[in-house]
């Protein structure tokens, strides 16, 4: 059983930045889960943003947070973290972090273990 929990988002103006935590607890065969950043607009379906696998070694994001945000993960504090620069109003969303085997699968349904998200508005 994983157990997460997002912090860290907030109103920032368009061009600012923004880092989230997602707190995590529990394992799954004995090791860190590998970890996403998930976000969904009113309206929209949930995307996959950035994921990070178990212990940090390879990271991978959607081509709308290339360049703008970083995933990272420190085990000893067992958290991960989402480094957002650059943000744009619609990068607006609540943003969820969640747990799975594999940080590099795109749907939700992949991913076993979900907080409960944290909002992020981005001002124009």
């Amino acid at each position: 059983q994983v157990q997460l929990a997002e912090s860290g988002g907030g109103l920032v103006p368009a061009g600012g930045s923004l880092s989230l935590s997602c707190a995590t607890s529990g394992r799954t065969n004995s090791r860190p889960s590998a970890i996403a950043w998930f976000r969904q607009a009113p309206g929209k379906q949930r995307e996959f943003v950035a994921g990070v696998s178990s212990r940090g070694s390879s990271t991978y994001y959607a081509d709308s947070a290339k360049g703008r945000f970083t995933i990272s993960r420190d085990n000893a504090e067992n958290t991960v973290y989402l480094q957002m620069n650059s943000l744009a109003p619609e990068d607006t969303a609540l943003y969820y972090c969640a747990a799975g085997a594999v940080a590099s699968k795109l749907t939700p349904s992949e991913y076993a273990y979900w907080g409960q998200g944290t909002q992020v508005t981005v001002s124009s």
